[in-house]
């Protein structure tokens, strides 16, 4: 699974399942021990958990960055890699 981001502890990557229908572009994040998955079109939490700061977070990097995790995400699907996306700074 590739890795798109990492900031503050927490890693961000994504990965495309050739063949299959995702229903929602989403990405997952981890930190420390946990695991979240995330929709790219609004943040919203589709299974797992972060710690509430990490996952506040997530959140505010992925509406800064929506446009390019669904470049991201788009890549993916079709077979190919994804670029970096900014960490928060």
């Amino acid at each position: 699974m590739p890795e798109i981001s990492r900031f503050y502890g927490i890693i961000i990557r994504m990965f495309a399942e050739i063949g299959a229908t995702h229903h929602r572009a989403h990405f997952h994040a981890y930190y420390q021990g946990d695991e979240a998955v995330v929709t790219i079109d609004d943040a919203e939490l589709l299974a797992g958990a972060l710690p509430r700061k990490q996952l506040r977070l997530v959140q505010a990097w992925t509406e800064l960055h929506q446009q390019e995790l669904q470049n991201d995400w788009d890549l993916l699907q079709k077979g190919q890699l994804p670029i970096s996306v900014k960490p928060l700074d």
